[in-house]
């Protein structure tokens, strides 16, 4: 007799082990850009990791979005500073990335989501950067604060968190850009807060500043209709 030939691997819930694994690999597929990005990020944590303290200080300094390196080479740090993690911690942010920069990255399309995070990457940085540069000014911050180590991807990340606001269903955003206002909105207020903390709610608000990008895409999925049966 012609033997059997084995169905699909099944779990607790009768559905094909394998569909997880191709949800997976879908999730990632179409999300290219936040995906690559990790990978770079994964790439320069090793590297990081291989270096010895005090020469990994001044590799990130120099690739830093300080004040001195921007006047130097605004471009060049303003990119290399949004490929390295201060810290050495890559997991969290993979997580982070796949709940909030992948889900932005399927609504919004690649281009219009790298805008949303690439803005609020320059102008949190700009916006920070200029309130540090007066507390110099002022005698509120010491000169060798121009200096200080300014490299990271929480300013885009913080960005594109808000720019979600638009993509929560009513009546939710009001309760989730409440949430997001508080949580970057805190540190900004509370003794002890440093000029990154202008930067996280700058960014925040650079987010929110996004509404214009996800505008025909929200009309393009009021449009769809489903097809005749």
């Amino acid at each position: 007799m012609p033997r059997k030939r084995p169905g699909p691997t099944t779990k607790g819930n009768g559905k094909p082990a394998g569909l997880h694994a191709t949800a997976v690999r879908h999730w990632i597929a179409t999300a290219p850009g936040t995906y690559i990005w990790l990978t770079v990020l994964f790439v320069t944590t090793v590297v990081l990791h291989r270096m010895s303290p005090a020469f990994e200080e001044e590799f990130l300094r120099d690739r830093s979005t300080n004040l001195h390196e921007l006047s130097q080479n605004p471009l060049r740090v303003l990119i290399t500073s949004a490929l390295w993690i201060d810290g050495g911690r890559w997991l969290p942010y993979a997580v982070l990335f796949t709940v909030f920069h992948a889900t932005a990255e399927h609504w919004l399309g690649t281009l219009r989501w790298l805008a949303v995070a690439t803005a609020a990457h320059i102008v949190a940085t700009l916006v920070s950067e200029g309130v540090l540069a007066w507390a110099i000014r002022q005698d509120h911050a010491p000169q060798s604060a121009a200096n200080t180590l300014d490299v990271g991807v929480s300013y885009a990340l913080a960005g594109v968190i808000a720019v979600l606001t638009y993509r929560v269903p009513r009546p939710w955003p009001y309760v989730y850009v409440f949430a997001v206002l508080v949580f970057y909105g805190i540190p900004l207020v509370a003794d002890g807060r440093t000029f990154t903390d202008v930067g996280h709610f700058t960014a925040v608000l650079t987010g929110l500043a996004c509404y214009p990008l996800t505008r025909t895409r929200r009309k393009t999925q009021k449009t769809k209709h489903p097809a005749a049966q």
